[in-house]
């Protein structure tokens, strides 16, 4: 399988779909859905959405399983995009590009980013409990929202959030680093994997061995972007380079430095990868997917 082959026709049918699902900017809240449209189609790799519809296909490689996530998959990149947009605020990271363009709160002003963040979180819930474009049974989708939900929540991915801003500036132990990581980034990446995982009817052994694999890849793709931030340049990565440093932030490369901080990753997807080894060929693409974020450039 070609992953970066796959990665982009994946990407094009989670974007038709968003496309689809998403507001029209018109109306009474034209301005508002505008400002959640500009960060939700500023481009991505979308690999939260990709990463759902995967595992779900490792279940279950029914071509109608996959189209049954998509929902689920799209809500996935939204709460990522609003989580994007907060970050970015003063308040928090204080950045002024995002994937190469000016953030939400740039171009629109901080009350109306903080909006259109709050737009997209709620909206994602929209999208999973939307009966008219879910096919999935009721108990799956009551599965997956306390999932999503649970993990995008302050004991995972707000919290983590949390954790960090608490943390600049200061001296910290591993376990803090490691705890900031699992949660800003691990826990909504690790929910992707098991809301497809759930959407499509997995067993109990098919939970355990992508929750482990869903935990891996998480550490690994926020220890990747520690290691970019560190190394690459503001052109590559569509942001701010050097900017972890600069505020003081509890990261790989600060804690273990740059070479080390490279085995850490390789490491992570190694365990990865191990995690999969009761899957057949569909899991495939989740292979490509561990091996592509320790790989990837930006």
């Amino acid at each position: 399988m070609k992953t970066k082959q796959y990665l982009n026709e994946q990407r094009l049918l989670v974007e038709k779909a968003l496309a689809e699902y998403m507001l029209p900017a018109e109306g009474l809240f034209r301005q508002h859905i505008e400002a959640m449209r500009y960060s939700l189609f500023a481009g991505g790799k979308r690999i939260r959405p990709i990463l759902c519809l995967a595992a779900g296909r490792a279940v279950d490689d029914a071509p109608a399983v996959e189209q049954a996530l998509m929902p689920a998959a799209c809500a996935l990149e939204c709460i990522h995009t609003y989580s994007l947009i907060h970050d970015d605020l003063p308040a928090m990271d204080d950045d002024e590009l995002r994937r190469g363009k000016a953030t939400n709160h740039i171009l629109f002003g901080e009350a109306e980013a903080i909006l259109a963040g709050d737009g997209l979180h709620a909206f994602a819930f929209d999208l999973i409990s939307n009966r008219t474009i879910n096919t999935l049974a009721p108990e799956r989708l009551l599965a997956m929202t306390h999932c999503i939900a649970r993990a995008a929540g302050s004991l995972g991915m707000v919290g983590g959030q949390a954790l960090d801003i608490a943390n600049e500036n200061r001296d910290f132990p591993f376990e803090t680093l490691r705890d900031i990581h699992r949660s800003k980034t691990g826990a909504l990446i690790k929910s992707s994997v098991l809301a497809g995982a759930l959407g499509a009817g997995a067993d109990s052994q098919q939970i355990q061995a992508l929750d482990a694999y869903g935990r891996q890849i998480g550490l690994a793709f926020q220890i990747v972007d520690d290691l970019l931030n560190a190394t690459a340049t503001t052109e590559q990565l569509g942001k701010a380079a050097g900017s972890d440093a600069e505020r003081g932030k509890a990261t790989y490369p600060a804690y273990f430095g740059i070479t080390e901080t490279r085995n850490k990753a390789r490491e992570a997807v190694e365990l990865a990868l191990t995690a999969l080894k009761c899957f057949d060929h569909k899991a495939e693409p989740l292979r490509g997917l561990a091996r592509y974020i320790e790989t990837r450039s930006h």
